[in-house]
């Protein structure tokens, strides 16, 4: 995309006083592997110069995709809306392991073989997971219990009872499956963890899972091609603030 291209297309989230300064701005942003989502924050707060800065909605460090952020005092009060939004993931599962994190960055809790796995096996399974179901939230999240964050209970060793809450599939597809990885798209409502979901779509079939790849894709009508690199952001940020 041309630089001119780009510049248009920031220009056109800012939200610009009657001396044309910038006073807030919400837009799509690609958060890549291994940083989390508040260092995105971090890095959008320092090179933009806005003092609230905020996203709707927290990706984990091993995942990549879309994040909506707002800028500015009035757009990071709109986020609750964008949170509320469905979202759409893609996703990689990997068979036969489970770790404490239902991801690839924890510790393994038990490894079984998955050999005789088959794709129709999994295709079966995904029937207990579409519609209304309840999932019960992960040790290792940011979700909040009596005021702490249960992933700082998590790193002390700890575990708590932890409610399950109603969540909704309401679109899951096995995209891939080359033993013993599988692949799914899904399309579920806030409060959704997909880690969880492959986490116990591996219980249902007896030997376990845990989430390899993570990709969020969609929220609302937003769209993770859309979204702007954070070095996109900084090269063409100073040109839009003149």
């Amino acid at each position: 995309m041309s630089l001119w291209i780009m510049l248009k297309k920031l220009n056109e989230y800012c939200i610009r006083s009657e001396n044309g300064s910038i006073e807030g701005m919400t837009l799509p942003i690609y958060k890549p592997k291994n940083i989390s989502s508040f260092d995105v924050i971090r890095i959008l707060r320092k090179i933009s110069a806005f003092k609230k800065v905020g996203h709707a909605g927290t990706l984990d460090p091993f995942a990549e995709g879309l994040l909506i952020v707002a800028f500015g005092r009035k757009e990071t009060r709109r986020l609750d809306y964008w949170r509320s939004l469905p979202k759409v993931y893609e996703a990689t599962g990997r068979l036969g392991i489970v770790t404490d994190t239902q991801d690839l960055t924890g510790e393994i809790l038990s490894q079984n073989e998955s050999g005789t796995i088959q794709k129709q096996n999994i295709e079966t399974v995904f029937d207990k997971f579409r519609g209304k179901i309840l999932q019960t939230p992960p040790m290792f999240s940011a979700k909040k219990i009596n005021g702490q964050r249960l992933y700082r209970l998590a790193r002390k060793g700890q575990e708590i009872e932890r409610k399950a809450n109603p969540i909704e599939i309401y679109d899951l597809e096995l995209i891939g499956f080359a033993n013993p990885c599988f692949k799914i798209r899904v399309k579920c409502s806030a409060g959704t963890y997909i880690r969880t979901l492959i986490h116990d779509i591996g219980q249902a079939m007896g030997i376990g899972a845990t989430a390899w790849e993570l990709w969020r894709t969609q929220i609302g009508n937003w769209n993770m091609n859309e979204a702007f690199t954070l070095e996109e952001f900084r090269r063409e940020w100073t040109l839009s603030a003149i």
